[in-house]
């Protein structure tokens, strides 16, 4: 198997209401991508796009193949991923795999998403489809829903009075929204105090508004390439050197090993394994915080706090640049914005840009940075790691 490196990334900003369509951001980021790895569409040979709900927001299902055309890549191999929040991630892996494997040299990977388009109600409905549609969405189970309800089984696993973790959640959303001011392609760029998360509204007992990620449009790209073609490309590849990709039933289905996610376990796993590292290795991580709660509980199953304990490690500030593990310094999901089908490919983009130390000027590079951990959660049963390094 061939090493592989992402030589080019491109990220539209995450917005509500954006104008464009899904394949025209698409298009957007994959320019910016293509220009920055020094080729062009023509050079590119299969494209990877993750959507997870195009045919909802905009009765769109083919928007591969219109994509692949718009750009100038006439005729090539153009895939449309579905993996719920994941979709973008599993497309960069399969076209880590591609490329490893000699099939392909060049491969445009990344994803889309409009879902501010459909509205409030139409889109609760459709994310809803990410978890069981048969018995959980019908018994009224939404995500906040089961978030909330992994917020309780985490207080009583490990022994924390509600209150005191309902705050260093609210912790995890202020660290977030702090960075996120930072970034230029957030959706939110203003501060937040521990005492708003608090006396927000409640969305799903203990979440309250401030501890939810929102809609978002958006989209992001990476361009995927063999290392000997890397190396005439770019000064600095950065390689995707471990991967790793696991699902699980229903989360009703789960319950025994609630609130943690065997998924995510085994996933990360066979990323640390591939890269021959693990844990204490990680210097910046970008991971799925759907949910303040979320943060806490991926975390611990990333191996990057102990079990009971992540909720400490934000609250001593050691998740935050300068800390133990920066985590989420994009912003995250939360403050950064979360459209479906692209947050995936934001999360790398985010790695490799830090792994390139090119965010000194918006006054987030974690310093020194030298290995990075993507972790993205799709619906309730898929799990996605890539593990990028730099040269």
């Amino acid at each position: 198997m061939r090493r592989v490196a992402i030589v080019g990334v491109g990220h539209t900003d995450f917005m509500f209401d954006s104008p464009k369509t899904e394949v025209e951001m698409f298009a957007e980021a994959a320019m910016d991508a293509i220009n920055e790895s020094n080729l062009k569409p023509k050079d590119i040979q299969a494209i990877n796009c993750g959507n997870g709900l195009g045919d909802f927001s905009e009765g769109q299902i083919m928007m591969q193949s219109y994509i692949a055309d718009d750009l100038g890549c006439f005729n090539v191999p153009a895939t449309r991923f579905e993996g719920a929040c994941a979709s973008a991630t599993i497309g960069i892996r399969d076209a880590a795999m591609w490329v490893a494997s000699g099939y392909y040299d060049i491969v445009l990977a990344g994803g889309t998403e409009k879902a501010t388009a459909m509205g409030t109600p139409l889109a609760t409905r459709t994310f809803a489809m990410g978890h069981d549609s048969r018995y959980e969405s019908p018994a009224g189970m939404t995500f906040p829903g089961f978030f909330g309800m992994l917020a309780h089984l985490y207080s009583s696993r490990y022994n924390i009075s509600l209150e005191k973790l309902k705050e260093q959640m609210a912790m995890v959303s202020v660290q977030s929204h702090e960075y996120g001011v930072r970034n230029p392609h957030a959706q939110f760029k203003k501060e937040i105090s521990v005492e708003k998360v608090l006396s927000g509204f409640m969305v799903a007992s203990p979440l309250q508004l401030l501890d939810c990620c929102p809609f978002s449009d958006g989209a992001a790209a990476v361009v995927v390439a063999s290392e000997e073609v890397a190396k005439k490309l770019t000064n600095k590849p950065v390689y995707i050197v471990g991967t790793g990709q696991a699902s699980s039933g229903k989360m009703s289905a789960q319950y025994k090993y609630l609130p943690r996610i065997r998924a995510r376990e085994v996933s990360v796993k066979q990323a640390y394994d591939m890269a021959g590292l693990g844990p204490e290795d990680i210097d910046v991580c970008e991971l799925h915080d759907c949910f303040s709660i979320a943060s806490i509980i991926a975390a611990e199953g990333l191996g990057l706090a102990e079990y009971g304990k992540a909720g400490d490690l934000w609250e001593k500030g050691e998740m935050r640049i300068g800390g133990k593990i920066p985590i989420n310094i994009s912003g995250g999901l939360k403050s950064k914005g979360h459209p479906i089908g692209a947050t995936g490919a934001s999360q790398t983009y985010e790695i490799v840009k830090q792994l390139r130390g090119e965010l000194v000027d918006q006054g987030r590079q974690v310093d020194g940075a030298r290995v990075g951990l993507v972790d993205t959660l799709g619906g309730d049963g898929i799990i996605c790691n890539l593990i990028l390094k730099a040269d």
